[in-house]
């Protein structure tokens, strides 16, 4: 199926984020009284979902919202270090010029996302951050209302089990990446309906964008 609207998540889909997410984590931790990790330890969680993932660090789930506003507030004052995957600008801009919608959903706050982007910010039709770490499916629901096409015509592209699971009660096609936080191997066991192991893949998955 050629799908007519893209939504992506950000951190490890569009921007090569891991190092300075894990920075902000280890922040997090001390802050907040959870395990810190080395970046073997890191690397270990690619494997698991997010709630394995909260249980392993000893986060209490109480502590969540807290550590998600110290989290974005991290990523919004290292936005100028973000930088985007190789063909990711080309890869939005070329799915702008064949006329699908494109959304973004994201744990970090729009001006964060907005200033990585840079220029290529203006392919971007909505911008729907600060999503909660299990409230991905309520910005994705706004997305639909937003492009007015049903569900089924719609993309979701993530790096994470949580962007699938999230897709999935709205309805929406689950795609997941091969680059970003997640092991490729652990993602494609949760069967996806489109999995991409390259950027320039995706643009087929379209309708009218051929690359």
């Amino acid at each position: 199926m050629a799908y007519e609207f893209a939504i992506f998540d950000f951190d490890g889909t569009l921007a090569d984020t891991a190092e300075l997410f894990m920075a902000a984590s280890n922040l997090a931790a001390a802050r907040f009284g959870f395990r810190q990790l080395t970046v073997e330890e890191f690397k270990g969680l690619r494997a698991m979902g997010s709630r394995e993932i909260i249980a392993h660090l000893g986060v209490p789930m109480w502590k969540l919202p807290q550590i998600a506003t110290f989290m974005r507030q991290e990523m919004a004052a290292q936005a100028r270090a973000i930088q985007l995957f190789p063909g990711v600008s080309g890869m939005l801009t070329a799915l702008k010029s064949a006329g699908i919608g494109i959304a973004v959903v994201s744990s970090n706050g729009e001006a964060a996302v907005r200033k990585a982007l840079g220029e290529t910010a203006g392919a971007i039709d909505l911008f729907e951050c600060g999503a909660t770490l299990f409230g991905k499916a309520q910005h994705f629901k706004r997305v639909v209302k937003f492009a007015g096409i049903d569900p089924s015509r719609m993309l979701a592209i993530g790096d994470e089990a949580r962007d699938i699971e999230a897709a999935r009660k709205v309805r929406i096609a689950a795609g997941a990446v091969g680059w970003g936080y997640a092991d490729p191997a652990f993602l494609k066991s949760l069967g996806p309906d489109r999995f991409f192991d390259r950027i320039d893949e995706i643009l087929p998955a379209f309708r009218g964008a051929n690359g």
